[in-house]
Parts: C-alpha cells; structure tokens; sequence
C-alpha cells in the first residue's frame, strides 16, 4: 500500500481530519481523476451515436430520443438516492461495487439487440456513473485541509476531460469499429478501474460514517440545503454556471453543420479537445483556493465567462474566435465548479457525499435547461439569440457573486 500513496504523521493525520494514515500521492489522485473521468464519460458517448443505434435497433426518431433523456433521468437519481451512501458506508467497497455494476450495464448496452434492453441499460449506466461523484467526494476526504483545494482541482480536471472528450471518443471508435465497441471498451476499461482501485484505496478513513438510516440520509440532505447558506449560494451558482456551459455545448453543432462551415461530425467533436484546455482551470482554482482567495477566483472566473460569449458571438465569421471563446467558458466554469465543491465539503467533510450529491442535483438542473433552452432558441431566433441567452446567464451570476461579497471571506490561507 505504502507504494501508491505517502505514509502520513500524526500531525498530518489530524489534519486529515482523522486517523486513517493515508494521505493520497500524486498518482493516486491522478487514478481518482482518471476513474472519474471514465465513469462519466459514459453519460456523454450516446450523443454522436443516436442516428446509428436507432438504424441498428429500427428504433423510431422519438424512441432514439429518449437514449439520452433516460440516462440523464438516471444521472440524476444517483445524485439523490446514490450518491449520499458514501456518508454511512465503506467508501471503497461503495466504489468498488458501483463500477462492478456499471460493467454490468455498459455490457447490457453493448450487446442490446432490442430497443427495451437498451433503455434499462443506459438508464442503469446513468444511474451508476455517479460513482464519479462518490470519488471525488473520497479524495477530498483524504486530503489535509491545506491540499483539499489541489487535490478537488485534479480530480475534476479527470471529469472535464471525459465529459468533453467522450463525444471524440465515441464517434471515433464507432466510425472504426461500431458503435457497441464504444460501451464494450468501456465497459474493459472500468472493470480494470476497479480491480485497481480495489487496491489502491485505502480500507478505513479518519471520518467514521455517520449512523443515519437511509430515509433519514436523504431526508438530512434537504436539511443541510435549508441550513447551509453557503451552500444554497454555492448551489445556485453551480446551476448558473452550466447552464450556462449546456447552452453552448449542447447547440454548438448546429451552426458549424451549416455553411459556411458543414464540418462533419468528426470534426465538431474535435472542437472538445480545445475545451479541454478547461481541466487547467480545474487544477489552478484548487491552488488559489488552498490560499484563501476562493472569492476572487469566484469573481474573475464569473467575469470571464460573461466576457467568453462576445468572441462566441461571431462563431458564423471565424472559427477562431469560437476556440478563444470555448476557451474562455471551459476555464471559468471549471474554476467555479472546483471552488464550489472544495467549499462546500469544508462545510461538514461528515457530510460530504450528501453535499457533493446535492450539489450536483443542481448541476443537472443547470445542465438540462441549458440545453433545451438553447436548441429551442437556435431553432427560434438564430445563434446570435443563443449568445444572448448565455451571456445573460452568465452576467446574472456575477451579478448574484457581486451581492454576496462577504459570503466567503478571503483569507491569507485557507482553514476548514
């Protein structure tokens, strides 16, 4: 065990916050960020596929639609009803057993040969890649207070990468190899992921789980959100802001499928690869966090993504102002996104699977406006409109951070 992670002192066990004696190195928060980003990148593989599984399938148009209606239905179930377990089990066999069930459903799609098999699949598949969010809040447990901001950063930037890069991915392996092999290569990859992990991670930690049953678990994370203003705060502007990122992402191929462009499939899919550039923000946030300037980072972060949509705004022109505007959103969002969640778990690190869970109900919320109030508009009013729509998101929550300047105080180094 000792070779995957750094044998911690007492001193650093306390500020652990516990006595597990495992503080994660390097590499083994580079496999956090790795499995998350695999987990969730199966909700996003569908998108580019829809039109071949529905011919593969003889799936009606309105049938195909609900493949990713229904894994995202699923998303979001494990957010409440999943998610908060990691407050009263063993995080690792929690883990463990999530990616275990996910190669089970991942292989249920791969080898679906009716359209019935296929939705309770990728309604599965939805509902268990919230292991990502079961990890993330794990790693930040085992961080010392002076690392938690870091730590949060990379293994975020592993989620950025796979929710912009599986759309790539997926439409690459499908045009070499079909689309089953994308949910089959998938489906290796996590079961490799928990056989690792399995081993790597650590069997105990200092936080004890707390004894609530599992109605009074759920009921407790409404509790927290009624509580917890920071967290109300923090949750409103995590659902601003990706709603504010769905708007692009998700309406984006429709004006670069159109002259004067008509890029192909592949080619849209590629324009992921500069949103990458978004995990940086993961990783830099995390540090200005550890130094107490979490507001700040807040602020020009909010800033930035109001500013993101005017190159956004002349995409029809030049594809090059969309690389600095899809630059510009990815690192803002990202850097909210990081200062949100390393906030909210120094709330209660007890509670940290129901915060980081709840939180991400909202995201989803975020997320799913975001996209059918873009597509909606594009079809309406144009892709100037769709600006319009995100830039207004956008300044409503720098307006929102700007009437809330003492919320989160800055300091000279950050405490828990």
């Amino acid at each position: 065990m000792l070779s995957n992670c750094e044998a911690a002192t007492p001193r650093a066990a306390a500020r652990s916050g516990g006595g597990s004696g495992f503080v994660p190195s390097r590499g083994v928060v580079i496999l956090f960020a790795v499995a998350c980003g695999t987990a969730v990148a199966n909700v996003y593989f569908a998108q580019p596929l829809l039109v071949t599984v529905g011919h593969d399938l003889a799936m009606s148009p309105a049938l195909v639609g609900s493949v990713v209606t229904l894994t995202h239905v699923g998303y979001g179930l494990g957010l409440f009803f999943l998610v908060p377990l990691g407050d009263v089990a063993d995080r690792r066999r929690l883990i463990v057993a999530q990616l275990l069930l996910l190669v089970v459903a991942l292989a249920a799609v791969a080898t679906a040969r009716t359209a019935a098999i296929l939705l309770v699949g990728m309604a599965g598949m939805g509902l268990l890649a919230v292991v990502t969010q079961t990890l993330v809040a794990f790693a930040a447990s085992l961080a010392p207070p002076a690392r938690r901001g870091r730590v949060v950063g990379l293994v975020t930037s592993g989620v950025v990468v796979g929710i912009l890069l599986a759309r790539t991915a997926s439409g690459l392996m499908a045009d070499l190899a079909g689309w089953r092999s994308v949910y089959l290569a998938s489906a290796v990859l996590t079961a490799l992921l928990a056989l690792v992990l399995h081993r790597v991670l650590p069997r105990h930690t200092g936080v004890p789980p707390t004894s609530l049953r599992y109605g009074q678990l759920l009921r407790s994370t409404i509790t927290l959100f009624a509580r917890e203003r920071l967290l109300r705060l923090r949750a409103l502007l995590g659902l601003l802001i990706f709603a504010a990122f769905s708007t692009l992402w998700s309406s984006i191929a429709l004006p670069l499928s159109e002259p004067p462009f008509s890029l192909s499939h592949t080619a849209i899919g590629a324009l992921g690869l500069v949103g990458a550039v978004g995990a940086l923000a993961a990783t830099m946030a995390g540090r200005l966090n550890d130094r107490g300037l979490s507001q700040r980072t807040t602020g020009t972060a909010l800033a930035l993504l109001a500013a993101s949509w005017l190159p956004l705004a002349f995409t029809r022109s030049s594809l090059w102002a969309l690389v600095v505007g899809v630059i510009l959103l990815d690192l803002a969002v990202q850097a909210v996104h990081v200062t949100n969640q390393t906030l909210i778990y120094a709330l209660h690190p007890d509670a940290g699977s129901r915060l980081i869970g709840g939180y991400m109900v909202f995201y989803s919320i975020g997320s799913a406006t975001g996209a059918i109030a873009a597509t909606s508009l594009y079809t309406a009013a144009g892709w100037g409109a769709v600006c319009a729509l995100g830039a207004a998101i956008s300044c409503l929550a720098f307006a929102l951070w700007a009437l809330t300047p003492h919320s989160i105080p800055d300091t000279t180094r950050a405490t828990d």
